[in-house]
This record gives C-alpha cells, sequence and structure tokens, in this order.
C-alpha cells in the first residue's frame, strides 16, 4: 500500500516517527512522509524515503489563508494518492483529515493533546473554540483516532468530537528500550552535589518550565550545587513558546543550565539523576517515557498524560500543575533520599518495558490501519 504521514515538522517524524515508516517499509509499504520544510525532511530523503515539503501556518487563524492552506493539501494528496493517511498533531489532524475525506482516503488520526484552544482560557481561544470542535467532527468523523491517555479520549467522546468506536487508546508513540536502557552503576550517593536534575521538552509555559526555573531556586539555596539541565529549545509556532530573552536571562542568572535541543537523548539521560516534567497537560510525554526507560526517578505534575507514566509513590512523585514550591518539594525529597531514587528508578524501566515498548505500540497501530481500511 501507499501510505502517507503528515505532521507538523520534519522533526517530529524523524525523530518520533522514524521506527513506523521503517516498519512499514519492512513490511513492503510505499511510505509517503510530509511536513513543512526543515532539516530533516533531506535526513529522511536520505534514509529512502519520499518527503513531501508542505508549508503552512501552524498559528494561522486567517479563514481565506486557512482555506488556501487545505486546499493544497487536498490537491497535494490528489497527487499522492493514498490507500490511508495518518495525520499526527492537532492541526495535520483537522486538515490532512478534511483533506483526505474529501478524496475517500482512509484515514487515521493521532490526537496527541487537547491542544492549546482547549487548555488555555483567553478571549482568542474562546471564539475559537466552537469553530475548532466544528472542524474536529467533521474531520474525525470518518477516522479511526488514537488518543494517548484516556482523559483526552473521554474529553473527545464528552464533546462529541469522535464515534466511540473509532476512538482507540495507545500511549504514546513508544520507546526503544534498546537504546534507552539504565546506566550501569546508578548514582547512589547521598551527596546534593552529585544530583543532575533534567527537564526535556519545548520550551513553552504550558511545559511548565517556568515552574522548573523557579524550582531550581528553590532547591538551590538549600543544595546550592545541585545541577538543574533543560534541554530543548522554543517553538516559535506555539502562542506559549518562551521568549528567547527570557532564555537568555535564565542562562545568565546560572540557575539552570540551558543546553538547546540535544540530538545524544541516552547520553544526557545516563548522565542524569532525575528527570522532572512540570507539564499543565500531556498526551504521552516522550521525554518522561525516555527517562523512565533510561531508570530514572520521575517528578512530574498531577495532569493527563504526566500521570499515564509517573505513578504517584511508585517510580515517580505527582504535584500540582503551576505549583513551584510543590514541585521543589518532590525534587528536595528524592535528592535526599537515594535508596528511593534508586527503588523508583527500577520501578520506571519496568513499567516502560511492560507498556510503552516501541514493538508494542507499533503493533497496536498496525492493528488500527486494519480498521481503518476494512
Amino acid at each position: 500500500m501507499r501510505i502517507a504521514l503528515f505532521a507538523n515538522t520534519d522533526w517530529y517524524l524523524y525523530n518520533f516517527r522514524l521506527p513506523l515508516a521503517n516498519r512499514l517499509r519492512a513490511r513492503g509499504d510505499e511510505v509517503i512522509l510530509v511536513s513543512p520544510p526543515g532539516p530533516y525532511g533531506e535526513k529522511l530523503r536520505a534514509l529512502g524515503f519520499t518527503w513531501h515539503a508542505f508549508d503552512f501556518a501552524r498559528k494561522g487563524t486567517n479563514p481565506v489563508a486557512e482555506l488556501k492552506t487545505l486546499n493544497r493539501l487536498t490537491e497535494l494528496y490528489r497527487t499522492i494518492a493514498p490507500d490511508l493517511a495518518h495525520h499526527f498533531t492537532i492541526k495535520c489532524v483537522l486538515y490532512g483529515g478534511i483533506a483526505a475525506r474529501r478524496l475517500a482516503i482512509p484515514t487515521v488520526s493521532a490526537v496527541t493533546g487537547m491542544g492549546h484552544v482547549f487548555t488555555t482560557n483567553t478571549l482568542k481561544t474562546a471564539i475559537l473554540r466552537p469553530m475548532v470542535s466544528i472542524a474536529y467532527r467533521y474531520a474525525l468523523n470518518h477516522s479511526q483516532v488514537i488518543f494517548q491517555n484516556p482523559d483526552d479520549r473521554d474529553a473527545f467522546l464528552t464533546r462529541g468530537l469522535v464515534i466511540p468506536g473509532q476512538a482507540h487508546l495507545i500511549r504514546g508513540s513508544g520507546v526503544d528500550i534498546s537504546k534507552f536502557k539504565p546506566k550501569i552503576t546508578p548514582n547512589q550517593s547521598a551527596d546534593p552535589g552529585k544530583i543532575c536534575v533534567t527537564f526535556v521538552g519545548r520550551l513553552l509555559r504550558e511545559k511548565g518550565v517556568v515552574e522548573y526555573v523557579e524550582a531550581a531556586r528553590i532547591v538551590r539555596k538549600r543544595h546550592p550545587n545541585t545541577r538543574f539541565q533543560i534541554a530543548g529549545e522554543p517553538d516559535d509556532g506555539n502562542p506559549s513558546s518562551i521568549a528567547p530573552l527570557q532564555i537568555k536571562d535564565w542562562a545568565k542568572e546560572g540557575v539552570v543550565e540551558i543546553l538547546g535541543q540535544c540530538s545524544a537523548m541516552p547520553a544526557l539521560l545516563g548522565a542524569s539523576d532525575l528527570c522532572v516534567l512540570p507539564s499543565y497537560r500531556e498526551g504521552t510525554p516522550r521525554s518522561l517515557l525516555e527517562a523512565a526507560a533510561c531508570g530514572l526517578p520521575l517528578v512530574a505534575t498531577d495532569v493527563p498524560g504526566c500521570r499515564e507514566i509517573c505513578r504517584n509513590e511508585v517510580n515517580g512523585l505527582l504535584v500540582p500543575a503551576r505549583d513551584a514550591q510543590a514541585l521543589a518539594t518532590a525534587i528536595i525529597r528524592l535528592i535526599n533520599n537515594p535508596a528511593e531514587r534508586l527503588a523508583m528508578g527500577q520501578k520506571s524501566r519496568e513499567i516502560v518495558v511492560a507498556e510503552f515498548s516501541e514493538e508494542r505500540v507499533i503493533a497496536e497501530t498496525l492493528t488500527v490501519y486494519a480498521k481503518a481500511l476494512a
């Protein structure tokens, strides 16, 4: 078959969906990748995949411009003529779903979170929410829909955005447990000066990065030698992206280390002792999955997505969202209790191997493909 995978960045396809593309190709399917232009597009082509650069404004709300984008996508799909289209991230799910429905192309939609329109309360989002809901109903009506956590699935069902028989739960894109694995000698030191705390993710307010920096300030007043790292970059296409000037101020302050985008994630996590994600809401956060696969204890917020991976008092600690003091208290507890860190880290690895392996996620995804084609 000819299968199209459409995402909002080439980086996402390369880093999160390449194993799926490889599996499809290995079984004899032709895989066509679609995303806005970027440096990873040529890397995908170098691996032998067909990649189409399709540019669109991720923050665009002008009705005329958005209709033109939708028409361009429809024409691209008419040219590609896929037997199945799989869409990732919100705008791709909406526009890809509408374009595919116009052409009667079977569709799988991966809903990776509720999105900015539903998770923030501003005048603009209040105006957009009814229109986005209508678009969702149309785009998802003839699609098999994959959700990454039960909260998002239930929210879409309650709003009538998806039909119950077409909703599936597959938690994340999976993690390669042979690539992400625990270090041979985990740090059992009680010396806070040897503890490294790591945040991995896009630098968005909704990821809780502001609270993470504030928690670092609080912790370092008590344990001044504890290292706090931030691995990730701003996302200019997202309204809640942290301003570059703010990031420069954090780096100058010296409370956290700004690493930027890191390609060697196993090495980064292997040198860390604790992974923290104080997000306001997630689908299934890849950063926590990879950290857990590396045998790290977790500190995360008690919100959809995060609590799917971070099990309170089992492999980590859950704290309220938007609460830097509670976040700092949880981090200090694990800094001061090396035996607890070690035990929670072992549980993290067990959970990922049992529930979130790449092999399992791809197998479940192919089952949804079969249902879409049927």
